[in-house]
C-alpha cells in the first residue's frame, strides 16, 4: 500500500509530488515530497528517530531490510529509507527544493572558503609587507601564526552559539565582523594594527568552516551526507592553495595589499550572498507543528529577532556553550581529531617547506611558484571528484555484507586508500627536496598528498557524523580546530626542521607519524562501536 503523508497530491511511485498551495510566510516553499511506504499501521513518521536508532544498531538504508512494523517515507526511488524522517511541516529544511539547499550549500561553502585562503595569502606577501611595516619576517609571522590559530578557535564557540541564537544569525554578524577585519587586514598602517584584525578575521571568518557541517544535516538526507560533505569540505581544503596562487601572480604588479582588498571583496560577495539566499536551517521535529515557533519575516531571521523570541525552546545559553564540551569529550571524537591533527599537520608543512625549497632548487620567482600551486588544486578537485562516487561505494559494499545496515565505522574504509597517497606522497617530497629530483616530480608528489588528504578529510566529518548526528555542529567544530592546530604548530618549526635534518629525513618523519597515527583509524574499525555504546549518546537538548 503507497500513500502520502505530506500535505501533497499522490502520483506514481518514484515521481516527483506536488505540495497543496498553504498559507504561509514568505519562507514555505515548493517540496519535492518524499513516497510514504506502509510497511503496518504504526506511530507516526514524527515519533520515529532513525538517526537515533543508526546511531545504535547502524542505519538502514533500504526498504527492504526494515524488519519492524513502521510507517516510512521514501525517496523517490521507492526503496531509500529517508533518514531522518522529514516532517510533514513544508517549513521543514528537509522539504525544501533541491535548487534552495544546493544553493545554501553553495553559499556555505564559499563562506567556508574565506579563513585558509586569507591565511595562506599572508604567507605570499610576508617578505614584501615585512619591509614595508619596518619589522622583520618572523615578527610579521606572528600574524599569520595567530590568524590560523583563531581559524580553528572559532569553530565551536560558533557552533556554541548557533545552538542558542540561532544557524542564521550568528553567520550573518560573523560574516559581518569578517569583511570589517578583512578590510583592517587591507588598510593597515603599521603592524599592531595588521596583527589585531588578522586575529579578528580569522575567529570570525571561520564560522560557515568549524559550523558548516550543522547545514548539511539540518538540509539533507542521510544517504545524501557523504556527498554533500565532500563538496563543502573541497572548498576548505583547496582554500589555502588558490590564496598564495592568486597573491603570487599579484605581488609582480602590484602593492602588497591587493591580495588583502581581493579578499575583501570575496568575503563582502560572500556576506552578500548570505544575506539573498540563505535561511534559518535549523527545525525541532520533536515539536508538533501547531507549536512551531512563526516565520514571519526573513529580515527578523536573518538578524536574529525571530530566533531570540522562541529560544526557550532550545538551549539555555550554559548548554549551548557546553555541547562542544560534551562532544570533544567522547573517545572517538577525540580520537578522529588526534587522528586528523597529525596527518593535517603536514599539508601545512608542505606548504611553508616549499615556499622556502623551490626558488633555490628551482630558480623558481613568484611567477613559477604561483603556477606550482596548481598542482594541489587540480588534485584536490580530483579528490573531490572521486569522492562523489568512492564514499558511497565503500558504504554500500558495506551494507552487502552486513544484511544492509550502515555502521558509522564503515566511513572510516576510505582512509585506507587515502593513506596509499599520503605515506608515498610525503616520502617523495623529501626524496625530491634533497635530490633535486625534477620539480615535475615534486608537483606529483605533493598531488599524491593533497589528493590523500581530500579523501581522508571527507571520511573523518561522515564517520562523525555518523556517530553522533545530533552533534553535526560540535563534531565538525573540533575536526576544524585539529586541523588549524596541526597547521599552526608545525609552522613553527617546519622549514627550520627541513633545513637541519634534511628534507628526506624530515619528511620519512612525517610519514612515519603519518603511518602511526592510521593506527587510531584501524582500532576505531575494531572498537569503535564499543567506545560509542560505553560513552554513550551526547544528550543534547536539541540536534
Amino acid at each position: 500500500m503507497v500513500q502520502s503523508r505530506v500535505a501533497v497530491l499522490p502520483v506514481k511511485l518514484g515521481k516527483t509530488e506536488r505540495p497543496l498551495k498553504m498559507n504561509s510566510s514568505d519562507d514555505i516553499e515548493k517540496t519535492h515530497s518524499p513516497v510514504t511506504h506502509s510497511i503496518a499501521e504504526s506511530p507516526s513518521s514524527e515519533e520515529i528517530d532513525l538517526d537515533k536508532e543508526g546511531e545504535r544498531e547502524g542505519y538502514v538504508l533500504d526498504v527492504k531490510d526494515v524488519h519492524s512494523s513502521k510507517d516510512l517515507k521514501l525517496a523517490q526511488d521507492g526503496h531509500t529509507v529517508l533518514i531522518p524522517q522529514p516532517s510533514d511541516d513544508p517549513r521543514d529544511p528537509l522539504n525544501w527544493t533541491d535548487y534552495k539547499k544546493h544553493l545554501i550549500l553553495f553559499v556555505i561553502s564559499a563562506c567556508s572558503f574565506l579563513p585558509d585562503y586569507g591565511s595562506a595569502t599572508g604567507a605570499v606577501t610576508l617578505l614584501i609587507q615585512a619591509k614595508a611595516y619596518g619589522v622583520t619576517q618572523d615578527t610579521l609571522n606572528h600574524a599569520s601564526s595567530a590568524n590560523q590559530f583563531m581559524i580553528g578557535a572559532g569553530g565551536p564557540i560558533a557552533v556554541g552559539l548557533s545552538a542558542y541564537f540561532g544557524r542564521l544569525p550568528v553567520l550573518f554578524w560573523w560574516m559581518v565582523v569578517a569583511v570589517a577585519s578583512a578590510a583592517g587586514n587591507a588598510g593597515a598602517k603599521e603592524y599592531e594594527g595588521f596583527l589585531t584584525t588578522r586575529v579578528l578575521n580569522g575567529f570570525f571568518a571561520t564560522v560557515a568552516q568549524g559550523g558548516g557541517l550543522m547545514f548539511i544535516k539540518d538540509m539533507f538526507f542521510f544517504h545524501e551526507h557523504a556527498r554533500k560533505i565532500n563538496i563543502w569540505q573541497s572548498s576548505v581544503i583547496v582554500s589555502p592553495f588558490l590564496g598564495p596562487l592568486f597573491a603570487a601572480f599579484m605581488i609582480t604588479k602590484l602593492q602588497w595589499y591587493w591580495p588583502f582588498i581581493v579578499y575583501t571583496i570575496e568575503t563582502t560577495l560572500c556576506l552578500v550572498l548570505v544575506m539573498i539566499f540563505v535561511d534559518e536551517t535549523f527545525y525541532d521535529r520533536r515539536i508538533p507543528i501547531s507549536q512551531q515557533p512563526p516565520r514571519n519575516s526573513r529580515l527578523l531571521r536573518l538578524v536574529g529577532v525571530e530566533q531570540w523570541r522562541s529560544r526557550r525552546q532550545r538551549n539555555t545559553l550554559f548548554q549551548a556553550m557546553m555541547r562542544p564540551v560534551k562532544a570533544i569529550s567522547k573517545p572517538v571524537i577525540l580520537m578522529t581529531n588526534a587522528y586528523y591533527l597529525l596527518t593535517f599537520a603536514w599539508s601545512v608543512g608542505i606548504n611553508a617547506t616549499l615556499a622556502q625549497f623551490l626558488p633555490p632548487l628551482y630558480n623558481f620567482g613568484p611567477k613559477q611558484i604561483g603556477f606550482f600551486y596548481f598542482t594541489p588544486i587540480i588534485a584536490t578537485i580530483l579528490g573531490e571528484i572521486t569522492g562523489h562516487w568512492l564514499h558511497d561505494f565503500v558504504a554500500k559494499r558495506y551494507m552487502s555484507r552486513h544484511q544492509g545496515r550502515l555502521e558509522p565505522e564503515a566511513r572510516l574504509g576510505v582512509i585506507w586508500i587515502a593513506e596509499l597517497f599520503m605515506i608515498p606522497g610525503l616520502i617523495l617530497i623529501g626524496f625530491c627536496l634533497q635530490r633535486g629530483y625534477h620539480y615535475m616530480l615534486t608537483a606529483l608528489a605533493w598531488g599524491l598528498f593533497s589528493f590523500g588528504i581530500m579523501i581522508c578529510s571527507v571520511g573523518v566529518n561522515a564517520y562523525n557524523l555518523d556517530a553522533y548526528p545530533e552533534g553535526s555542529g560540535e563534531v565538525a567544530a573540533w575536526i576544524n580546530f585539529s586541523r588549524t592546530t596541526g597547521g599552526f604548530v608545525v609552522s613553527y618549526f617546519q622549514v627550520r626542521w627541513a633545513t637541519e635534518m634534511g628534507p628526506e629525513k624530515s619528511f620519512g618523519i612525517q610519514a612515519a607519524v603519518c603511518a602511526a597515527a592510521f593506527g587510531l583509524i584501524v582500532l576505531l574499525q575494531v572498537y569503535g562501536k564499543r567506545l560509542r555504546v560505553w560513552s554513550g549518546p551526547l544528550h543534547f537538548k536539541t540536534s
